[in-house]
């Protein structure tokens, strides 16, 4: 029987700290605080026991618990992991949509010191099985069919493709899960400060998703210092609208940085304008994020929907570059709320601040929110530029990893010898220290803030018996920000007279568990590839043709 050295050492196995003597100075500092990643939503509850914590404003809703409900909820359901087998430094995939069974889930793991994979309801069993084999995930926890997939039926591939995963809770289930919070269990102590609390997903710039390891003492520093900007109090009650797993509603400052001060979250499972309007006027929401696509989309809405929203104090704008028109038109609707976010689930946070010149809010993405963060703007030769050029971004400090998790051929390619993750971002770098972004280096398109590693899709299109040769490319949109267009050569066992249609090529790569948020926008049919002079595809010259060519709509 395995002990929890061995649970621990097997979590330690590929996962990269900081030096010890940096790690030392982080604490010195008072950087890091020494503690599990749960202790803020204790002395949240210990302060005000019967605020407004949590409100489920989904399909399940709506249901409100108390800070005191919230944290009982919390210790039963992490007593009933222990109960079922599970135990401390395990890894556990967690995909469970926008709701307060996903709070109370995530707050039972990290309080049981199991560490959550965070992975997204958008993901599919390519993405979930290649992360449960990389983290050794024990088990994995889903829900019913109640949003129109069912992932009991991911589950059950699940474990035939990865034999470790031994263990199943679904949400919803009138079986096991429902029964957790009724186990009564003694929890174990809390865990080491310094080990990964939990694992977020790459955005995916080459192939499949890569593990980003978490620890409690850097994550919490995360959700402090983004608390701390975007001034957020009690009174700032915040409405989860995009994916929870996501770096950036969880911890940006997210559900942990609201919690942590004591503020009020409320999860809403559709982000569209009709839904989450009605919901603002409700709960006076103060606080909320979103992608630039729906950002848009909310600035339009203004015009037509009749809720009160005047209580939106911050609308955070990030996971992509936001248009300075953009910025401007949501400003002018909404009243000066808009701040820019740029960063990375592998660490580097920058914002716009409150108070900043709003020409300058309109302008840039932001700047580090750390003064331990070390930016660097690089060309191609890895030296570094004078301000105002643009270059690769590199960063290091005390909130970005070191590495990705058992990766190390990625990590040869992405970090430099001495720490600095290369971001693989073209930004300029202001006098003042704010970046704005100009492009990316890596072949990535984002597409409605979701970064698609176009290999990827690529890989899996090569599978097809009508493609012969793919590129994939992202296209301007203007409701995407970029959309997916692949370019297919055609084989020759492909009925000459038929059209490759749309359709069946998204149906093909959803039947091979590609993520929804993957699949082609556009596809075209080309003769040939342009390739480069020593012999690969010049995806430049093609994304030129294709927007010089017939609408790709």
């Amino acid at each position: 029987m395995p002990t929890h050295l061995d649970h621990v050492t097997d979590l330690l196995d590929g996962f990269t700290p900081h030096a010890d003597a940096q790690a030392q100075n982080y604490r010195a500092a008072g950087v890091f605080l020494g503690r599990p990643l749960v202790a803020a939503l204790d002395l949240a509850a210990e302060r005000s026991p019967d605020a407004p914590a949590v409100t489920d404003a989904s399909t399940d809703g709506p249901r409100t618990l108390t800070y005191a409900e919230f944290r009982a909820a919390t210790l039963r359901r992490a007593a009933g992991f222990v109960d079922a087998g599970l135990r401390p430094a395990q890894r556990v995939v967690l995909q469970l949509n926008n709701s307060l069974d996903f709070a109370v889930t995530l707050f039972g793991l990290l309080r049981a010191g199991i560490v959550p994979v965070m992975t997204l309801p958008a993901h599919r069993i390519t993405e979930i099985a290649h992360l449960a084999a990389g983290a050794g995930a024990v088990a994995y926890i889903g829900e019913d069919g109640r949003r129109g997939f069912d992932f009991r039926d991911l589950a059950a591939d699940l474990q035939s493709r990865v034999p470790d995963v031994t263990q199943v809770f679904i949400s919803g289930d009138p079986g096991r899960f429902a029964a957790l919070p009724d186990a009564e269990t003694a929890l174990p102590d809390d865990p080491d400060p310094a080990l990964p609390a939990l694992f977020l997903v790459s955005g995916g710039t080459t192939g499949l998703p890569k593990l980003i390891a978490r620890t409690h003492d850097d994550y919490d520093l995360n959700a402090r210092l983004s608390a701390d900007i975007a001034g957020l109090t009690a009174d700032d009650t915040y409405l989860v609208a995009l994916p929870a797993a996501h770096n950036f509603p969880l911890s940006c400052p997210g559900i942990l940085g609201v919690l942590g001060v004591g503020g009020h979250v409320v999860f809403a499972d559709n982000p569209s304008p009709d839904n989450t309007f009605d919901l603002i006027e409700r709960h006076r929401v103060t606080v909320t994020a979103l992608v630039p696509a729906l950002a848009q989309l909310w600035c339009a809405a203004t015009e037509w929907e009749p809720a009160d929203i005047s209580s939106l104090r911050l609308l955070q704008v990030g996971g992509a570059k936001l248009a300075q028109p953009d910025a401007v038109a949501l400003d002018a609707a909404l009243g000066d709320v808009v701040q820019q976010v740029f960063g990375m689930a592998e660490g580097l946070i920058c914002y716009t601040r409150p108070g900043e010149p709003r020409d300058l809010v309109h302008q840039v993405q932001g700047s580090p929110m750390s003064e331990l963060d070390e930016v660097r703007v690089v060309d191609e030769d890895g030296a570094d530029v004078p301000d105002g050029v643009e270059g690769e971004l590199l960063v290091r400090g005390p909130y970005t990893i070191r590495g990705y998790y058992r990766a190390a051929a990625h990590n040869e390619k992405s970090f430099t010898p001495d720490g600095f993750y290369r971001s693989g971002d073209k930004v300029t770098r202001l006098a003042s220290g704010h970046l704005a972004v100009t492009g990316r280096i890596k072949d990535t398109i984002v597409r409605a803030g979701e970064n698609v590693a176009a290999d990827d899709v690529e890989e899996n299109l090569l599978a097809h018996d009508s493609v012969r040769q793919v590129a994939v490319v992202g296209l301007p949109d203007d409701a995407l920000g970029e959309k997916i267009c692949a370019a297919v050569v055609l084989s020759h066992e492909h009925p000459p007279a038929q059209p490759l249609e749309l359709a069946m090529i998204r149906t093909f790569l959803a039947e091979r568990g590609l993520a929804s948020f993957k699949l082609p926008d556009v596809v075209r049919v080309v003769t040939t590839l342009p390739v480069t002079a020593v012999g690969k595809i010049d995806k430049k010259v093609l994304r030129e043709t294709l927007l010089a060519g017939p609408p790709t709509s």
